[in-house]
């Protein structure tokens, strides 16, 4: 018996902590990156920007809330909100609770495709089918059947009556301490929904700092933000691969973005110009797959410092 049972049983019984792991432990640990990028012009004193991105938030997610709410104490310059902050048609009110004391920050913000629509069950396996495909999203795939309709509508005056800049195809500014920091952010595009020649054009004039802003790092999306010269891109959705390989990494991006540069900070070169990219590996899951390997939830503190 132990010759016939022992290897598949010894297997099953990995894969069986692996699931418990990933399921009841890293999907609630918490974590906050800190990264330092140099791409202010000289002179400019350092920038302090609170990345959040892909909260995911479903009721009764007490130790997702109270991490949030958390964060207020780092005490931000602004914040960018990167969407999809829903995976529960009635998680409004608790995601613009536990992002309150954030919204007493300047900031702005995204939507993803999560805040329009409601989660539905689907097969990890076909992450890896539309990879190799290179399908993604309405990317390629025909539109959804029966989706269910979120009440973004609630989450969007929600952030506008906080003072929150919408970026929806849209070109926005914050002032901080006498400095203007020009926003410019596009629709999802994992969806088709961004209309980037709505925003096209570059920095904002006379800004003293300008980047882009979007949910999924698609590569036109990319591209366009850097041939116009943005010198810092954010961005969320891939939730760093969400099941990754220790010591390899992450299998999908769930865009055409590479593997590589599934999360963290990165560059990206288009037309002779080069910008800096950070995408959020994001703090939750979808409802239907509430499970993290080797890529534990994460908002990340980004320390902005003048050009070496």
């Amino acid at each position: 018996m132990r010759a016939r049972y022992g290897v598949p049983l010894g297997i099953t019984a990995v894969g069986a902590a692996g699931l418990l792991y990933s399921a009841g432990i890293e999907v609630r640990s918490f974590r906050l990156r800190r990264i330092t990028v140099p791409v202010l012009p000289t002179g400019m004193r350092p920038l302090r920007v609170l990345h959040v991105s892909d909260v995911h938030m479903v009721c009764g997610q007490r130790k997702k809330q109270r991490w949030l709410r958390s964060l207020a104490g780092l005490r931000p310059d602004f914040v960018i909100n990167t969407g999809d902050n829903l995976s529960d048609p009635e998680g409004v009110p608790e995601a613009l609770d536990a992002l309150g004391p954030l919204m007493e920050f300047p900031g702005a913000y995204v939507f993803g495709s999560n805040d329009y629509y409601g989660p539905k069950r689907r097969n990890p396996a076909k992450y890896l089918i539309e990879k190799a495909q290179k399908k993604h999203g309405l990317n390629g795939n025909p539109p959804a059947v029966g989706a269910i309709h979120n009440p973004w509508t609630e989450l969007r005056d929600g952030f506008d009556e906080a003072g929150w800049v919408n970026l929806t195809n849209a070109r926005g500014a914050l002032k901080i301490d006498g400095m203007e920091i020009g926003l410019t952010g596009v629709d999802d595009p994992h969806i088709r929904r961004d209309r980037y020649h709505q925003v096209e054009g570059g920095p904002l004039p006379g800004a003293d700092f300008s980047m882009g802003i979007a949910h999924a790092p698609y590569l036109r999306v990319l591209d366009a933000f850097t041939a116009d010269g943005y010198p810092l891109i954010l961005a969320g959705h891939t939730h760093g691969g969400q099941l990754c390989i220790p010591f390899y990494g992450a299998l999908v991006t769930n865009c055409d973005i590479d593997t590589d540069r599934v999360k963290g900070l990165s560059t990206h070169e288009a037309d002779d110009h080069t910008s800096y990219l950070h995408v959020s590996a994001g703090c939750g899951t979808n409802r239907y797959t509430p499970v993290r390997f080797a890529c534990p939830p994460e908002a990340t503190l980004l320390t902005l410092t003048p050009r070496i």
